[in-house]
């Protein structure tokens, strides 16, 4: 029996509750969501997903994404709601040892983006917040991190976990990435409309930091785009789409709209990834739908 999900913070928080609830001594397997969409990842009898597509070969599956919606009959369960941790919580109600509301309170928060300004502005003030930013799906050569934050978080309150040196030493780089990441920001986003476009293809690797920094940059903006390549061999595009956190006009259901391009998401937030010879074709119709901000796209 293995926990199937993805390096992100509410995978990673799925993964601690999971681990909690059932008898599971494999290691966490973690994938992106397209992995599953495309037939890629090796799913075995006995898996639970967590935040991430329906496989049918799995036991058990949880997940809150509208994208994700399926009519298959199994075990688990799945709801719209603020994050997948949430989902498996209520699930598993009543089989932790220790308590875990404020972990599922805060990974709610973080992954539905309900911060306020100065949580987006000075994320070094916030623990939860903090610590999400150092997890990270660009680098597959963190799982021992993500790991370590699984055994971490399973035994200890958040004080605790941000007193371990490797967490302190990440943490503060994502504070310094943060400072660099809002000049980039500055640099290759424009406006079109009411949509704020940040390409980072100049970038051989294009750099990180907070994704909802731009909410605070271009407050004007009601939704987001983000572009990069995928990979090194630049042959696939990786594109993300968000309604701002505080300027909520948007109409699109992102999740539903980003299925016509080989991704999905939430309804206000979601990715994609498609060749780079589609780019041109794909980036112009995903941000004309965003400009005109068509409700149909629900």
């Amino acid at each position: 029996m293995r926990i199937v999900t993805r390096p992100d913070f509410d995978g990673l928080v799925c993964a601690v509750l999971i681990f909690e609830a059932e008898n599971i001594t494999a290691p966490v397997k973690w994938i992106e969501p397209h992995e599953i969409q495309k037939n890629l990842a090796e799913i075995k009898d006995g898996d639970i997903i967590a935040n991430l597509p329906y496989d049918d070969r799995c036991s058990m599956w949880f997940d809150h994404h509208y994208s994700n919606m399926t009519d298959s009959t199994f075990k688990g369960s799945f709801r719209i709601a603020p994050s997948a941790a949430g989902v498996v919580f209520d699930y598993y109600e009543g089989k932790f040892k220790n308590d875990y509301k404020e972990l599922v309170r805060e990974t709610d928060k973080i992954d539905s983006a309900d911060l306020s300004m100065d949580e987006v502005s000075y994320p070094e003030k916030y623990p939860y917040i903090l610590l999400s930013m150092t997890v990270s799906n660009r680098n597959m050569a963190d799982e021992q991190y993500w790991n370590k934050l699984v055994r971490l978080l399973r035994k200890h309150d958040i004080t605790e976990v941000m007193k371990d040196p490797e967490v302190m030493k990440r943490c503060a780089a994502a504070v310094e990435e943060n400072k660099i990441y809002k000049l980039v920001l500055k640099k290759n986003t424009i406006l079109k409309g009411q949509v704020s476009i940040t390409d980072l293809r100049p970038y051989d690797n294009a750099p990180e930091g907070n994704r909802f920094l731009v909410y605070s940059l271009y407050p004007e903006a009601f939704v987001s785009v983000r572009i990069r390549y995928d990979s090194e061999s630049k042959e696939k595009i990786a594109l993300s789409v968000g309604h701002s956190i505080f300027n909520r006009k948007c109409n699109v259901n992102v999740g539903s709209m980003l299925t016509k391009f080989s991704g999905g998401g939430h309804r206000g937030a979601g990715a994609c990834r498609f060749p780079s010879s589609k780019a041109d074709e794909y980036i112009n119709e995903i941000i004309s739908i965003l400009i005109e901000n068509r409700p149909e796209q629900q």
